[in-house]
């Protein structure tokens, strides 16, 4: 209620009428052939998806990165318009075979990391009078363009004939860039300084795999030496032919599993081929590109399956490294989150703003921190019990870094 009037609510029992997607490109001519038509990828968008699918531990670790991050519950001050909020972000359709307002975020977060871009839209009713669905658009699909003022963007989608249609409610895109560089308007995904070093872990595989079909797959060479006799030398030919093909039908039956014998008179030598030769040793080059790739990701080895040397307290280190890590990406994805909430809200009747409470990143942080405030309350008594008036003392380290800092100023 605000003013006196009352927006109508919806029942949860109302089926939603689909509207319109804007960022989907529009095929509904009558040529069906060209409907298999795919217009031109940006190359960068396509050497990114190339590395991913290349790569497994690339592919391992965004979607490692992706579960890392937690799932959230949304708050509200209204207990009535939590319960329905709730309801919708379980129930909401993300595209079309997914629900729920986590899978969307999930969708959103990997071509986040991926692209370096992320573009959502909330597709309303055909009356606009409620959320019918959410929707990811393809980054090949839209063009984002600086508009009138440096605040201000504009979005194309691109159409199957290679034209760009501008979309005209704003409102219903959410659109998020992952570190853009100044005046940039598009983000940077997080394989930018990954290429050259994913070529040379490539290289490296492909050189494994040529050695191992080289020398781990034998191959023989039979050398006949004619003899000294006339006519030896004048059928050496017809000699040579035979013995390839004795020894050719040796090999097939081999591969069978049947036990073929090579019979053949004259001086016959018989060799393998690369027997000789050692295969190169590509531990070392390979685990320094690894290195490179994990680095970048900022992700601790162990989660992705290597046992590389660590320590204890190492572990710890690269356990709260990451947790500043998700912690960031949680702060790129509430304003989304929120924006979807709140419209929500807006079309129901409700003007209360929507919280976002994520789970619980480390538990250890949260036993730290129930110590020390105990360890707060214990002294607070016993300055209260002698006395004393009890102290604020910090709970967290950054307050102890602004009090050692004051301190020094002062």
């Amino acid at each position: 209620m605000q003013g006196g009037l009352m927006l109508p609510k919806r029942k949860k029992n109302d089926t939603p009428i689909v509207s319109s997607v804007q960022t989907f490109p529009d095929t509904g001519h009558p040529f069906r052939i060209l409907d298999r038509y795919t217009p031109l990828l940006n190359p960068e968008l396509r050497l990114y998806e190339t590395m991913r699918e290349a790569i497994p531990i690339i592919d391992a670790a965004l979607y490692k990165i992706q579960r890392l991050i937690g799932g959230f519950r949304l708050r509200c001050k209204n207990e009535d318009a939590e319960r329905d909020l709730n309801y919708f972000a379980s129930n909401v359709r993300v595209g079309s075979s997914m629900q729920g307002l986590e899978m969307f975020i999930c969708s959103y977060f990997d071509s986040l990391l991926l692209y370096g871009n992320a573009l959502g839209e909330i597709v309303l009713t055909r009356d606009n009078r409620q959320i019918a669905a959410l929707y990811n658009a393809a980054m090949k699909d839209v063009a984002v363009e600086r508009g009138a003022s440096p605040l201000e963007l504009n979005f194309f989608t691109q159409m199957p004939n290679g034209e760009l249609k501008k979309v005209t409610n704003n409102e219903c895109i959410m659109f998020t860039a992952l570190n853009p560089p100044a005046s940039q308007i598009t983000g940077v995904s997080v394989l930018r300084s990954l290429p050259f070093v994913s070529s040379v872990l490539l290289k490296i595989y492909n050189s494994i795999g040529q050695n191992f079909d080289r020398v781990g797959n034998v191959r023989f060479a039979v050398t006949y030496n004619p003899g000294a006799d006339a006519v030896d030398k004048a059928y050496a030919k017809e000699h040579a032919k035979q013995i390839a093909k004795e020894w050719s039908q040796g090999m097939r039956a081999g591969k069978n599993g049947e036990t073929h014998d090579f019979i053949a008179v004259g001086d016959i030598g018989i060799k393998v081929i690369g027997a000789e030769n050692q295969m190169i040793d590509c531990n070392i080059p390979a685990r320094h590109m690894m290195e490179q790739i994990i680095a970048k990701l900022s992700l601790p080895p162990f989660l992705l399956g290597l046992s590389w040397s660590t320590t204890e307290r190492m572990s710890k280190q690269q356990a709260d490294i990451l947790a500043n890590e998700l912690s960031y990406y949680r702060r790129m994805l509430v304003p989304v989150i929120k924006n979807i909430c709140r419209m929500f809200l807006r079309l129901n009747g409700y003007y209360c703003e929507p919280e976002v409470e994520w789970d619980v990143l480390s538990f250890d942080d949260e036993i730290d921190a129930a110590r020390s405030r105990l360890y707060n309350a214990q002294a607070a008594k016993i300055e209260l019990e002698n006395g004393i008036e009890p102290s604020k003392a910090p709970v967290n380290e950054s307050e102890i870094y602004e009090l050692k800092r004051c301190e020094e100023q002062i």
